[in-house]
């Protein structure tokens, strides 16, 4: 993190990352400053895309979204071409919710949050179409102990 964020910045995430629906006066007042400094900071953090966008954690289980998979993906295609390519037809799959290339033995992981294991059918299928893969290799999530925790920051 830049060194012109100070302790009150870090403060002010903490709150934000515990609950985004509190008031601007409670935040300002959380953290001990004035609501017209608070919102400049909070403009600031804005502005400089360490706030991207206000959000709510929905309970997906509650909505009907009872399986979670890890999907694994290699490729033999590493050009820039291919990535732009997947990364576009990933995009499209709504059901994949976190996507990321990583190192090691798999060049890529999607979480998909789906209804069931035929939700899951589905996604796999319009993972696959279309584009070379050559291996997908997926976990499927027993349990969330922890899910969308706070980043700890400061």
């Amino acid at each position: 993190m830049s060194e012109k964020w100070d302790r009150l910045d870090l403060r002010i995430l903490r709150e934000l990352q515990h609950d985004s629906s509190q008031s601007q006066r409670a935040v300002a007042d959380r953290v001990g400053l004035s609501q017209n400094a608070c919102w400049r900071r909070l403009k600031a953090l804005e502005e400089s895309g360490i706030i991207r966008n206000h959000t709510v954690v929905i309970d997906r289980s509650k909505l009907g979204f009872g399986l979670v998979v890890f999907s694994m993906v290699k490729t033999r295609h590493h050009s820039s071409e291919w990535l732009d390519k997947f990364r576009r037809h990933v995009s499209n799959i709504p059901e994949v919710i976190d996507f990321f290339r990583i190192g090691g033995d798999y060049d890529y992981l999607l979480k998909i949050v789906v209804r069931d294991m035929s939700g899951y059918d589905e996604v796999y299928k319009r993972l696959i179409k279309d584009i070379e893969l050559d291996t997908v290799t997926s976990y499927f999530a027993m349990e969330a102990i922890e899910e969308q925790r706070p980043l700890p920051i400061g």
